[in-house]
């Protein structure tokens, strides 16, 4: 047996840096303290975060809950050195998530997990949380960063985003008020969002995604595949409350055929019409270079939809005109119809790359 002795073992040995999480939440509090909110002013350090609901202003409130990461459009962030947006989609896939029930997003907290970490990198990414986080109105209060040597790849990491709402009791949005007749209004989504990645991954395969994006020579193909995930909380809100809108379906992994569904009644149906708005030439280069089917399309893709709502007919034109005011794109996009819940998405020849008419139908 050797009777040499062993240098005294530290954490750093294993490849844990202390100091360098100690770092990341000194540069980070600035950026977490302008996400303050009413209801929300505590230091981020400790060991949970705190939220005071009366302060928000609430009298008879339902919290509401959502968690959900970015897929991989992280891998696209890693391997091409953008860090900078995609802590928006991180957000924007939780606090898009609460709207859709009425709820008004409170706070957030993140889940950053890496092998070593590198403060720059870890910096940017919550920096984009931070300023999506003021933006949609909601305050980050806390989060967890972990460094554990041997679980990733050098420069990998991996997101995770926990947000929490509010809604009075009698504002929640069931799809109870849901009634046939009732118009659908979409509101354009900013590209791919977080959903589709792992097809889309494949399609661009080979390409050179700093060149000008093929179907938009004013952007690199890789800016076109990370554009943030619209957030869509503001220009919600006051809807909301005005009780202007019966259902919102976020359109996130599924697409149009999946999400929709999820927010109606039973013996409604939603038929939305293909041609009443323009397909973004990102997803007609995406059909064009997969030779995909329109079913494919509309429950892998957004589809250039981010968001829809159903609202009466008598209200669509004042709900349109608000959100445009709020600098969102709107288009009537169809309506409910008396039938066994589900989603039918129905274009002519031509549209979505098909060369006949086509109907994309799912039964919930």
């Amino acid at each position: 047996m050797s009777t040499t002795p062993r240098q005294p073992a530290t954490y750093a040995d294993a490849g844990v840096s202390i100091e360098a999480g100690n770092a990341l939440v000194k540069s980070i509090a600035p950026l977490v303290r302008a996400t303050r909110r009413p209801g929300a002013d505590a230091e981020i350090g400790g060991f949970g975060g705190i939220f005071d609901l009366k302060a928000a202003g609430f009298r008879d409130p339902l919290m509401v809950a959502a968690t959900d990461g970015v897929g991989t459009k992280l891998k696209l962030a890693i391997e091409t050195g953008r860090h900078e947006t995609i802590g928006q989609d991180l957000v924007a896939m939780c606090v898009n998530d609460l709207i859709v029930q009425g709820a008004e997003p409170l706070f957030f907290l993140d889940y950053f997990a890496t092998g070593k970490l590198e403060t720059g990198v870890a910096e940017a990414v919550v920096a984009g949380i931070a300023r999506a986080c003021t933006a949609a109105g909601c305050a980050l209060i806390g989060g967890e960063t972990a460094e554990m040597p041997g679980m990733y790849a050098p420069g990998d990491y991996d997101l995770g985003g926990f947000s929490v709402g509010a809604v009075e009791r009698e504002q929640l949005l069931t799809g109870d008020k849901v009634a046939v007749g009732d118009l659908l209004l979409g509101i354009a989504s900013s590209g791919a969002h977080s959903n589709g990645y792992s097809l889309l991954r494949r399609l661009v395969e080979g390409a050179d995604l700093d060149a000008p994006a093929p179907f938009d020579a004013s952007t690199s193909l890789i800016d076109a595949l990370l554009a943030p995930t619209r957030l869509y909380v503001k220009p919600l809100l006051p809807l909301l409350r005005a009780g202007q809108i019966h259902a919102l379906a976020h359109i996130t992994g599924g697409g149009l055929l999946e999400n929709v569904p999820r927010v109606l009644p039973d013996g409604a149906r939603a038929g939305i019409d293909a041609g009443s708005w323009p397909l973004p030439p990102l997803f007609g280069w995406l059909q064009q270079q997969g030779s995909m089917e329109a079913a494919e399309l509309a429950r892998t893709f957004n589809c250039g939809i981010g968001m829809v709502l159903a609202v009466a007919p008598e209200e669509a034109e004042a709900v349109a005109i608000a959100l445009t005011a709020a600098g969102e794109q709107v288009f009537a996009i169809g309506q409910i119809e008396a039938a066994p819940k589900g989603c039918d998405v129905r274009g002519t020849a031509g549209l979505w790359g098909q060369t006949a008419d086509w109907v994309a139908s799912h039964d919930a």
